[in-house]
Order: C-alpha cells, then sequence, then structure tokens
C-alpha cells in the first residue's frame, strides 16, 4: 500500500512493492542495501515471507527510480494496471490535467487518459490503493470509478442519460434565447422593428426582459460551464468550460453594470450584450449535444460486439432441456442450438451437424461447416441444422469476450503523434486567457471610441472562439473508429500504436507453414499412365496408405475420402523405410513410393519426366504408384499457398512494400513457394531464433538501401509457436488468428481468420486513419491559428475585420463536430470493393495507397 507518512515524516512518502526473485536472508539484505543506496530513501524493510519492500523516502523519489535500483540487484519488480471510467472532461485540458494529478499518486509510473473513451489506463508499480486514485481524480473535480464488469453497459447508459439532458437544455436555451435574439439583433437587422420594440415594449423594459431571460439561460441550461469551468479556475487549471464562463460571465456581468447603473461607464459605452451571452450558451449547448451524438457513434463498434452474444442458452440439465441465462452456462455444460439461433459460449460440437456464419468474428462472409469435434464460437450464428456442443469456455474467456478487451485496449492506446498535442495543450488554456486579457488592455488603450466596449467584445471572442476540444478529440475519435471498423474487417489491433507504426511498415516478412500455405499437406497432383483411371488409382493408393500414419499417407487418403472412393482392405502390408510402401488390394499388388523404389523393383519413371521436373520446380517431391507391376500414377503430395496467398502479396507490393519470406523450410521447397506467390525474398532453413536474425538483417538491408529520415519498419506475420519470438521482434508483429495463443499474446496486430489479405487491409487502414489523424489536427491547430488572431482583432486596421462572439461560439462548435465527423468516415473504409470481379485487391489498395 502506498500513503503518505505521518507526523514529521509529512514531508515523506510510503511505497510497497512486490519483489519477485528472492529466495533467502541475503536476497533480502541485497534488496534493501539497493534501495538504500537511492538518494532521498530514508528507510527499507523487506520481508522475505511477503515478498514485499516498504520503503520511505521524500516525495523527489519515484516509484520507476526504486523499481529499477531492484531490477539492477537482480530481481523483478510485478507491475499492475488499473483502468477508471471518468466523467466529467470536456476537452483536452482536462485530459492533461487528469494524467497529471494521477502521475502524482505514489506508486503510479505512467497514465493515459483518453477524451473519447472516457478512461484512464494507469500503469502501478507496486499496490496503489483504488481509493487514492479515485480521490486523486475527484479532487482535480471530476469523477471517477473502477472499471467493472458491466461497465460497457453503464457507460452507455451514462452517455445517453448525458444526451437527454444537453438535449432537454438545448431546447429551453433555444426557446428562452430566440426572443433575446430578436429584440436585440431584429432591431439591427429588420427596417422598422426598433422603432416598433420602442413604441410597443419600451427601450428599458427590452433591457430588463432580455436580462431576465439571459440570466436563466446562464444558470439554467448554461449553469454547467459554470459549474465546472469556476472551480478549475480556482485551481489555476482553467479548461474549456473555464473559457466559456469568462466569456459569458464578462458579457452578462457588463451588460448588467450597462442595465442597472449605466452612470459607472463611460460615455458612449453604455451597451448590452445579453444577446451575446444567450446566444454564446445556446450555441455551444448545441455543439455539445452534436458532439455527445457523434462521439456515440465512434464507440457503436464495442455496443455492436456486446450486442453479438445472446442472452440465453438451452442448456441440458438433468436429462432436460433448459433456458438459462448466459451468465449460468459453466464449463461442461452440453448446449443445444437450433437453426436460425445464436451459438452462446465458446465449445466443441459433441451431436448434429451444421453451417455456422461466423462473419461478425472473422470477417469471412462465407457459413463454416462445422461436426463432431470441430469448434464453435460463442456469438456467431447457425444458419441451418441443429447441432449440440459441449462448453469449452464461457465468460471473460470466450473469443468474443477477448476481442472486446481487445478493442477497447486499443481504443484506449495513444498513438506516437499524440505527444505533441498533450504538450500544446496542457498550456493551450492559460494562453488563451492570456491572449485575452493582452487583447483587452491593447484595445482599451489603443483601441477606438468606444475602446471598452471594443476591448470586452475582442477578449470575449478570444475566450469562445478558442478550442481545445478539436485537438484533444483529433486522435482517440480517429483510433476508436478506426480500430471498431478494423474488429468489424476480422482484424484486432492488440496495441494502439500498431496503427501508427503499420502505416510506415517498409517490408513485410511471412512465415510459410501455416501463413502463406494452409499449414498441412493436401494432394496436390495425380497423373495417370494410359490405361488406368484416376479414381481406380487414388482408390488403390488410399486403400494402402490408410496403414501408415505419414503425413503425406494422410494427405492421400484424406483426398480420396473427399473423392467419395470407397476403400477396400489392405492385405499383407509392408513398408520400407526410405524407399515405399507396398500391400495387396482387391486381389491386385499395390506399390508406392519414390523413384528409386520404383527402380527397385524394375520399373522406368521416364514416361513422367516431364510431370516430375514440373513438380520439382514447384519444390514438391513426386512419389509414383505402381499396379500389378506396371507403373499406374506420379503423385505429389504438399502443403499449398492458400487461396488468397498470391492476391495479398500482389496487394502489398502495390502498396509499395517489399515482401519477404522468412521459413524453417528446406531452400529448395522455400524458393519453389516464394516463385508461386511472387515473393521478394527469401530466408530459408532458420530455426526460431534464426527468424529474429532474419528480421534484423532485413532491417539493416532496408537501412543500407536509403531510409535516412527514420529507421526501416519490418511487420512479421505468422501463427506458430516457433513465430513468437519474431513477432516480438518485428516492429509490428501479425498474428494470423487461426495459430497458437502463444504467436497471438505476442503479436501486436491479431487476424481473426487464417485470410492473408487481412495483412494489406490492416496497413490500409492503418494509412488511412493516420491520414484522418492528420486532417484532424490540421484542422484544430489551423482552426485556432487563424481564428484566435482574427476574434483578437489583429487583422482590423488593415482589413477592418473583427469576429462577432456569437460566430466565435458557432466557430468553435462547429470545430469539434469537424473532427468528429471526420473520424466517422472510417467506419465506411473499405480496403477494397470488387464490383463483380472487375475490381481484384492489389487494385483497391493501390488506388487507396
Amino acid at each position: 500500500m502506498n500513503a503518505p507518512a505521518t507526523g514529521a515524516a509529512s514531508a515523506t512518502q510510503s511505497t510497497t512493492l512486490h519483489v519477485t526473485g528472492m529466495t533467502c536472508a541475503s536476497c533480502v539484505a541485497h534488496v534493501e542495501r539497493a534501495l538504500l543506496k537511492v538518494d532521498g530513501v530514508i528507510s527499507a524493510s523487506v520481508n522475505l515471507a511477503t515478498e514485499t519492500a516498504t520503503v520511505t523516502a521524500t516525495p523527489a523519489v519515484s516509484p520507476q527510480q526504486l523499481g529499477e535500483a531492484i531490477e539492477k540487484a537482480g530481481y523483478a519488480v510485478e507491475r499492475g494496471e488499473v483502468t477508471l471510467d471518468i466523467d466529467g472532461m470536456s476537452c483536452a485540458a482536462c485530459v492533461g490535467r487528469v494524467e497529471k494529478v494521477l502521475k502524482r499518486v505514489p506508486g503510479v509510473l505512467d497514465a493515459n487518459v483518453n477524451l473519447a473513451t472516457r478512461r484512464a489506463s494507469i500503469a502501478t508499480l507496486g499496490e496503489v490503493p483504488l481509493p487514492a486514485l479515485v480521490e486523486a481524480v475527484k479532487k482535480a473535480g471530476f469523477g471517477a470509478q473502477p472499471l467493472e464488469s458491466g461497465s460497457q453497459a453503464r457507460r452507455a447508459d451514462n452517455a445517453e442519460a448525458e444526451r437527454q439532458s444537453l438535449q432537454r437544455a438545448v431546447w429551453i436555451a433555444v426557446v428562452l434565447t430566440l426572443p433575446v435574439f430578436v429584440l436585440e439583433m431584429g432591431s439591427h437587422l429588420i427596417p422598422g422593428m426598433h422603432d416598433w420594440v420602442m413604441a410597443t415594449i419600451g427601450h428599458r423594459q427590452s433591457g430588463w426582459l432580455q436580462a431576465l431571460l439571459t440570466t436563466v439561460v446562464m444558470f439554467g441550461p448554461g449553469l454547467r460551464f459554470f459549474h465546472k469551468g469556476v472551480p478549475a479556475l480556482l485551481r489555476g487549471a482553467p479548461d474549456m468550460n473555464a473559457l466559456v464562463a469568462l466569456g459569458t460571465g464578462a458579457a452578462w456581468s457588463y451588460s448588467m453594470v450597462a442595465l442597472l447603473a449605466p452612470g459607472v461607464l463611460p460615455e458612449g459605452t453604455v451597451n448590452i450584450y445579453f444577446e451575446a451571452a444567450a446566444v454564446i450558451v445556446t450555441l455551444i449547448l448545441v455543439g455539445r449535444l452534436l458532439e455527445a451524438r457523434a462521439r456515440g457513434r465512434t464507440s457503436e463498434a464495442i455496443q455492436r460486439l456486446m450486442r453479438i452474444q445472446p442472452r440465453t442458452a438451452r442448456v441440458l440439465r438433468e436429462g432436460k432441456s433448459v433456458e438459462v441465462t448466459i451468465e449460468s452456462v459453466v464449463v461442461g455444460d452440453i448446449v443445444e442450438v437450433r437453426p436460425g439461433e445464436k451459438i452462446a459460449v465458446d465449445g466443441e460440437v459433441v451431436e448434429g451437424a451444421s453451417f455456422v456464419d461466423e462473419s461478425m468474428i472473422s470477417g469471412e462472409p462465407v457459413p463454416v461447416e462445422k461436426a463432431v469435434g470441430d469448434e464453435v464460437v460463442g456469438g456467431t450464428l447457425n444458419t441451418r441444422g441443429a447441432f449440440s456442443f459441449r462448453a469449452t469456455k464461457v465468460g471473460a474467456d470466450t473469443v468474443l469476450a477477448q476481442i472486446i478487451r481487445m478493442v477497447e485496449a486499443a481504443q484506449g492506446t495513444k498513438l506516437p503523434i499524440q505527444a505533441l498535442v498533450d504538450k500544446v495543450t496542457m498550456v493551450f488554456v492559460p494562453v488563451v486567457m492570456g491572449v485575452a486579457l493582452l487583447t483587452f488592455l491593447v484595445w482599451l488603450i489603443f483601441g477606438p471610441e468606444p475602446a471598452l466596449t471594443f476591448a470586452l467584445v475582442n477578449a470575449v471572442a478570444v475566450l469562445i472562439v478558442a478550442c481545445p476540444c478539436a485537438m484533444g478529440l483529433a486522435t482517440p475519435t480517429s483510433i476508436m473508429v478506426a480500430t471498431g471498423r478494423a474488429a468489424a474487417m476480422g482484424v484486432l489491433f492488440r496495441k494502439g500504436d500498431a496503427l501508427q507504426l503499420l502505416r510506415e511498415a517498409d517490408v513485410v516478412a511471412l512465415d510459410k507453414t501455416g501463413t502463406l500455405t494452409l499449414g498441412k499437406p493436401v494432394l496436390t497432383d495425380l497423373a495417370v499412365a494410359e490405361g488406368f483411371a484416376r479414381d481406380e488409382v487414388l482408390a488403390a493408393v488410399a486403400a494402402v496408405e490408410r496403414r501408415s500414419e505419414h503425413p503425406i499417407a494422410v494427405a492421400i487418403v484424406a483426398a480420396a475420402r473427399e473423392a467419395g472412393a470407397t476403400l477396400e482392405e489392405a492385405e499383407g502390408f509392408e513398408a520400407t523405410a526410405g524407399h515405399g510402401v507396398r500391400a495387396n488390394v482387391g486381389g491386385r499388388r499395390i506399390e508406392v513410393g519414390a523413384d528409386r523404389w520404383m527402380r527397385a523393383i524394375g520399373l522406368d519413371v521416364g514416361v513422367f519426366a516431364d510431370e516430375a521436373a514440373r513438380l520439382g520446380d514447384e519444390g514438391k517431391t513426386p512419389l509414383y504408384a505402381a499396379i500389378d507391376g506396371r507403373l499406374a500414377a506420379i503423385i505429389a503430395v504438399a502443403d499449398p499457398l492458400k487461396p488468397t496467398s498470391v492476391e495479398a502479396v500482389r496487394a502489398l507490393h502495390a502498396m509499395g512494400l517489399r515482401v519477404a519470406m522468412i521459413t524453417g523450410d528446406n531452400q529448395r521447397t522455400a524458393a519453389a513457394i516464394a516463385r508461386l506467390a511472387g515473393i521478394d525474398q527469401v530466408v530459408a532453413e532458420v530455426l526460431p531464433d534464426g527468424k529474429v536474425e532474419a528480421l534484423k538483417s532485413l532491417r539493416e538491408q532496408g537501412s543500407a538501401a536509403g531510409k535516412p529520415d527514420r529507421p526501416v519498419r519490418v511487420a512479421f506475420v505468422g501463427d506458430g509457436i516457433n513465430d513468437a519470438p519474431a513477432l516480438a521482434e518485428a516492429d509490428v508483429g501479425i498474428a494470423i488468428g487461426t495459430g497458437t495463443d502463444v504467436a497471438i499474446e505476442s503479436a501486436d496486430v491479431v487476424l481473426m481468420s487464417g485470410d492473408l489479405a487481412g495483412v494489406p487491409r490492416a496497413i490500409a487502414l492503418s494509412r488511412a486513419t493516420m491520414r484522418n489523424i492528420k486532417q484532424n489536427l490540421f484542422w484544430a491547430f489551423a482552426y485556432n491559428s487563424a481564428l484566435i488572431p482574427l476574434a483578437a482583432g489583429v487583422f482590423y486596421p488593415a482589413a477592418g475585420l473583427l469576429l462577432s462572439p456569437v460566430f466565435a461560439a458557432a466557430a468553435m462548435s462547429l470545430s469539434s463536430i469537424f473532427v468528429l465527423g471526420n473520424a466517422l468516415r472510417l467506419r465506411r473504409f473499405q480496403a477494397f470493393a470488387p464490383a463483380h470481379g472487375e475490381t481484384g485487391l492489389a487494385e483497391g489498395l493501390a488506388a487507396a495507397r
């Protein structure tokens, strides 16, 4: 537990760290000595039984320093992560403030706050009590609560309540502001309106009516700005609410003075600006409402994923079919599924067969056949046929739950490009307030008469037009929409920063087996000699090979069964290692083996010379079959390319990327596969650690080729346990979702289907996302850079241009809406859009390059 020390040590703090790797009292002494060497550490007590180190130190000593000291001594420190839901944030300044207070909590290594998801991800060293984190956020003026199961639904409910509250506030503000606007601006814009107001209402009565309606707007619907903005000002951490409160408060206060005590104002400056205050509040509320609606759409991907899982399941309990809630299903339950129903949890089919639509998980539109022994995934749709399955994963362990966690984690990540934005937004609001004050003073001293009026109006315009919201939303909204869209395409970004790094990829290195190829041997070629029928030969050869467990034999038998062949019993089975096998099938002698086996039994394989040469060029080793002493066929079994591999490589080339293959296979086979797939470079016959060295070599070769502005980025795609080191070493590791759990855990991006076309799709989405973010950031910075000087009156001497506070409010609201609207365009992202076969993947991605 971390807590400030008491009494005389009020200038100290106590930190408790979990230390692993200690085995004896000597280890305890080593750790204590290492901690006491850190400057500022007053005392250190290490407990071997609980594996904890309690350190008392000055506030200047950070948890990182303590952790590094322990690690240098040869031990490890447990690190943790806490996620909080944050309420009340409205702009980038709020994000910076929350991050700042969280990082001050003892034991916190880093805090990452996301404005779009309203979440804080906190990296901790040692035990950091949740109440301390929550209290720190509350002291900063915001709400916080731990992320729990069901919190996504709770946040959706809260967001809906916020939208409804804003909608009510907007309608009230519009109804009350409209008369104020008509009374004041109508008198200037509509001929005869001024005379009518003077004759029917009267000048002073009109002012009082505007004051009354504006006051209700300000401290009714607009009270939220003061409720959050004033405390932020008093804490010395102003945000956007503070800017609005200052601007509208100044306009309203000046107008009240002009109405109640006009004598205290200089002659010619007795004007009221109630319409400006009321319209500003109304327009900003409208902007907030539109922003809330748009923000809701950015999180639709998560909500859609959550809606995939059914609420109930039909389970066999004591021999009877009972409908239970999804939470009641446990591992081992037998779950029944009827046609048209969704599968409740992950499991293995134990009875029946069907076709299951897995598009919501993998992105693949074609239903997949399921039979006894096949795995099914919760949330997928049973199209036809009924079956039962045994639940193997439930609750948070299901594939769907893991996908939701991955998407949420990626959406909450900050990209490297966000670092500059964070630095700017931390000082943005104070700088704007300084500019507003300077504007007021310059206009008051040097401005034309009435100087006070010009000074007030322009200072208010500066406060209102500044928009830190757009800067704060520019990156996270694009990430939210992009990762959601990627999930819908079967691409999961486990780490959000992979979105940026993938865009910068120069080389894509692919594993061969299971990534480029199917990952299992299949019968690829069977050519028969004159006088023999293909089906006859295949059935006879398969009957013999059925007695063997060799992968080649298994592939031949599978091909025969797929062709519907009837396999007779083989008698007198003999196997000669390294040569071949023989047996009698249906009274005929069948012999299958290599060319040397055929020569050994006196047969010439020259008749198949051309076919054998072709197979050799393709990296396949031919086998031969003889029936009753006559050469009957040449056979090849290989691990073939996946149907989409060639098109995927073409697409990567079309995007300007170099493609390499790293494999443990022999050079001849690897070269043949590379030639068929169109791969640029082959690194063959490497062990798992050799793949890591191969990646480093590819990186160095790319650097030598010339990338002076930045390091060469290498992405690696793999699926097996042996690929895990390479996936971790690559700048971006991409795992095939049909591969091993170890590979997936080592990867930054996961392709839920085995389709390699997901790689160019992911890269194309990464490029589109970074373009979108740069557009948002350009707009946010260009908007503020252009309109703040205009609002300050910089262009007035030369061009006579000024910005009304009313138009400033409209522009500020539209700025955030533009950023959100631009980010939402990513929901329609298509890596390619084939129209009746007219446009391929490569062409589509080349166009999107």
